[in-house]
This record gives structure tokens, C-alpha cells and sequence, in this order.
């Protein structure tokens, strides 16, 4: 048995334009629910949720039945974090808050087996589907998105040198947390949290590297990709779950006499 080609790494690569959802519920049934709507990624998300490794694995099953790829976005950048998930089989993951080159080094380098890196080796993991991969060391380098996420405003300013780090396969950009950085907390949208991150952007752009980013704006979601973006996450499923439920209690409200 051979080893499945990521559709996402490949998109990457040709600069396809990638249209993601974040998840953060942490269960597998609500993993279900939006897996068939179509996205092109998700984000299962470790950072910000109550996920552990047993609903990491319960989601990307349920995501593994879609045409949707699913990255999960790591605690932290740790190597034993890393080779975890990567023996769980997440076709990439995205490392929060990179600072400098040095942490994008050891970020790529916990997705590599030695010489490259540092990853531990281990055959039967539902990775290698138990064993029954027979390339997959020879080729999973290639197949693994590394996304490395820019948070701050020094990060921003390395954005070029942290790029050129060999393996990595996108960097993505959060507002949220450039914006409480630049004295703009709680607004992720603040025109000056763009003026920072777009000509950094434009930048990467330019030597062909990939992008990325989440907004809950669909219009400036579009936007972005329009722009040279090319994986943007358009909404999370907590806030398309709260939204909803406030909008029909609304309509409701509204209607009755």
C-alpha cells in the first residue's frame, strides 16, 4: 500500500485557492456535521479548545470520510506534540505563535524523521495504516503541510526570513492576536491590524509563498483570496453555531404577537 497524496500540500504548492472553516467544538459528531459541506481544509484547533488526543482522532476520522483535509493547529511548538499527531495521521499541522527562525526551524524539524529532524519512528500508527504504508518515511516529508502562524508584530517583521526556513509550506497570519499586540485587542478587523499584516502578506506573495489566515468576514474572506491569499478559514463552527441560534431566536421573537 502506498501513501495517499495530500490534496492540500499539492494546492499549496500550485497556489490554489483554498477556502477553510475552524473547528473547535472538540467532537467528532459535530466534526460530521460540516465535513460533507465542501470546504477545501479545516483546522481542527488544540489552542483555543478543550480537543485532546482522542478527539483530534475522533474528528480527522470523521473528516477522512470528506473530500475536506484536516490540519490540526498544535498546542504549542513541541516536538512530542508533533510526533503525536503526526503518528495519528494529520496530513499537516499549523505551529502557533512562531517568533523567530529558530522556532521555525524546530518547528519543521519535529515533522521530520533524522537526518532532517527530530521525529521519532514508529511503524504501526494509524499513520502508516498500521504498518501497511510501505513508503510512507520516504515520502511523508512532502506530504505534511507545515503552516507556520505570525501573532505579533516582531513576527510580522520576520515574515520574509522565517518564510525562507526550509519545509515550511505556508505561513498564516492571526489578527486576532496581532491586534492585541498592536494595543487593538478585541479587534481583529482594526484597519491598522491590516496595514501591518497586508504588505508582509504581498511580500511572501511575491517569492511564492503561500498565505494564510481566519476571519469571520465571508466578504473579506473573498477579498483576501482575491488579494494573493491562498488558504483563508471564513468562520468557526462555534461562532456558526452561536449566530445561528441567535438569529432564529430573534426571528422567532420578531414574528410572535
Amino acid at each position: 500500500m502506498l501513501l495517499a497524496s495530500n490534496s492540500f500540500t499539492a494546492a499549496l504548492k500550485a497556489h490554489e485557492k483554498q477556502i477553510g472553516l475552524w473547528i473547535s467544538l472538540a467532537s467528532n459528531f459535530s466534526a460530521e456535521v460540516v465535513a460533507p459541506a465542501g470546504y477545501d481544509w479545516a483546522l481542527i484547533d488544540m489552542e483555543h479548545s478543550p480537543n485532546d488526543y482522542f478527539s483530534v482522532l475522533g474528528q480527522l476520522q470523521a473528516f477522512a470520510a470528506s473530500e475536506t483535509t484536516a490540519i490540526v493547529r498544535v498546542e504549542w511548538n513541541d516536538a512530542v506534540a508533533v510526533k503525536r499527531l503526526l503518528d495519528l495521521g494529520s496530513p499537516g499541522l499549523l505551529f502557533p505563535m512562531i517568533q523567530s527562525v529558530e522556532e521555525a526551524r524546530q518547528a519543521v524539524s519535529a515533522t521530520r524523521y533524522p537526518p532532517h529532524g527530530i521525529r521519532g519512528v514508529s511503524g504501526a500508527t494509524r499513520a502508516t495504516k498500521f504498518g501497511r504504508v510501505s513508503d510512507y518515511t520516504a515520502r511523508i516529508e512532502a506530504e505534511t503541510a507545515v503552516l507556520l502562524q505570525l501573532e505579533t508584530r516582531a513576527a510580522v517583521e520576520q515574515a520574509e526570513a522565517i518564510a525562507d526556513v526550509s519545509g515550511v509550506s505556508g505561513v498564516f497570519f492571526g489578527p486576532a492576536d496581532i491586534a492585541a499586540d498592536i494595543g487593538k485587542l478585541g479587534k481583529p478587523m482594526d484597519p491598522d491590524v491590516w496595514a501591518l499584516i497586508k504588505p508582509a502578506a504581498q511580500k511572501l506573495i511575491a517569492k511564492g509563498m503561500p498565505v494564510g489566515t481566519l476571519v469571520l468576514d465571508p466578504v473579506f474572506a473573498a477579498e483576501l483570496l482575491n488579494e494573493g491569499f491562498t488558504f483563508v478559514a471564513c468562520g468557526t463552527d462555534a461562532s456558526i453555531l452561536a449566530r445561528g441560534a441567535d438569529a432564529l431566536l430573534a426571528q422567532v421573537r420578531g414574528a410572535k404577537k
